[in-house]
């Protein structure tokens, strides 16, 4: 997953071709919530919003472990899953 997110990094400013609604949950739909909890599309664009290499995981999940929002407020998201079924179909999924 990482080398395809600095992949698009390279391409600064990508837009995202289409986009899909989660059909079920699974990781990468649980860090979707997270980044769009915080007022993102994705991990791409916080990367290039914040102008940051790095967004913090925990280790034993793989979840985004804490994120800035625009504000510069920040959002600290659990080890444990926090995008809960009902949630699911919210969450947009960005194809590149």
């Amino acid at each position: 997953k990482k080398s395809e997110v600095s992949e698009v990094m390279a391409k600064a400013d990508m837009k995202p071709k289409s986009i899909h609604h989660a059909k079920k949950w699974s990781e990468e739909v649980e860090n979707l919530y997270r980044f769009q909890q915080a007022g993102y599309r994705d991990e791409v664009e916080y990367k290039q919003v914040k102008q940051v290499d790095m967004v913090e995981y925990w280790p034993e999940t793989g979840f985004v472990k804490k994120l800035q929002r625009r504000d510069n407020t920040f959002y600290y998201y659990d080890k444990q899953r926090e995008c809960e079924d009902k949630q699911v179909h919210k969450v947009k999924v960005y194809e590149y």
